[in-house]
C-alpha cells in the first residue's frame, strides 16, 4: 500500500548540473557584469575598497598572511557573489553583503579555502623541488651548460605551476557560489564546479584570458584599475553562474 506523501513536498536538492553553453557567452557574461557595475557603482566601489584593504592588511604578515588570505578568498568571493545576487534581483545591495560569507556557511567556505590553498601551495612545493633540483645540478656541474641548466629548470617549473593550476582554479571557480546559494558540501561544489569548467572549457578559456590581460592592464596604474576590474570580475563570474548551472 502507496502512502501518501507529506505536504509540503520537499524540493528535490541542488546537484549542481550543469549544461554546455556557446563559446561567445563569455562577451555576455563581461557585458552583464559591466552593467551590474553600472547599476550600482558607489556600493561598487565601496566593497572594493574594503577588500583591497584587509587582503592586503592580512598580507602584511609573512608566511602566515599569505596562508589566511587564501583561505579567506571563497569568504570574500562567496560575499561579492551575494552582492551580484541582489543587483541582478533588483534589491538593494549594502556593502555589508561582502561578509555573507561569513554569517552562511563558513566552515564550508573555509573548507573550499583550505582545499583551494593545498593545492596551489602543493603546487608551488613541486615547483619548488624542480627549480632547486635544476640549481642544484647546474651547481654541480660548474660547466658553461649550468646556466641553460638552471634557466631550463625555471621555465619548465613555471609550465608546470601554470598547467597544474589549471584543474585548482576550475575546481574553486564556481565553489563559492554553490556553498553559499545552495549549501552544497565543499568537496561536491568544487567537484560540480570542476565538471562545469571540463563542459564549458573553450568559453571559460576565452573568458580566462580576457581576464588576465584585463588585470594585467588593471594592475599598471598603481593596481587603481582594479576598483573597476574586480566588480565586473564579480559580476560576470556570477553571469557565467546562472548561464552554466541549470537548476538556477
Amino acid at each position: 500500500m502507496n502512502e501518501t506523501p507529506a505536504f509540503p513536498i520537499a524540493p528535490r536538492p541542488f546537484r549542481g548540473d550543469s549544461r554546455a553553453v556557446d563559446p561567445g557567452a563569455c562577451f555576455d557574461w563581461m557585458r552583464q557584469g559591466w552593467a551590474m557595475f553600472l547599476a550600482h557603482p558607489g556600493i561598487w566601489l565601496g566593497s572594493t575598497v574594503l577588500l583591497l584593504v584587509m587582503l592586503m592588511a592580512i598580507s602584511i604578515v609573512p608566511i602566515f598572511g599569505q596562508i589566511a588570505a587564501h583561505l579567506l578568498v571563497p569568504l570574500f568571493g562567496a560575499g561579492m557573489i551575494q552582492l551580484c545576487k541582489h543587483v541582478a534581483e533588483e534589491t538593494d545591495p549594502q556593502i555589508g553583503d561582502l561578509f555573507a560569507g561569513f554569517r552562511h556557511n563558513a566552515g564550508q567556505l573555509v573548507m573550499v579555502g583550505v582545499l583551494f590553498a593545498l593545492g596551489v601551495f602543493g603546487i608551488a612545493f613541486l615547483a619548488f623541488l624542480l627549480i632547486s633540483g635544476g640549481i642544484l645540478g647546474a651547481g654541480i656541474s660548474g660547466r658553461v651548460g649550468s646556466f641553460g641548466i638552471a634557466l631550463g629548470s625555471v621555465m619548465l617549473a613555471g609550465l608546470l605551476v601554470m598547467l597544474l593550476s589549471i584543474p585548482v582554479i576550475m575546481a574553486t571557480w564556481f565553489a563559492p557560489a554553490l556553498v553559499l546559494l545552495h549549501d552544497m558540501k565543499p568537496v561536491d561544489a568544487m567537484k560540480a564546479s570542476f565538471a562545469a569548467g571540463l563542459q564549458n572549457w573553450l568559453p571559460m578559456l576565452v573568458f580566462g584570458i580576457f581576464l588576465v590581460v584585463a588585470l594585467f592592464f588593471a594592475m599598471l596604474p598603481l593596481m587603481l584599475g582594479l576598483l573597476l576590474f574586480m566588480p565586473v570580475f564579480s559580476g560576470a563570474v556570477y553571469a557565467s553562474y546562472r548561464d552554466i548551472f541549470t537548476e538556477v
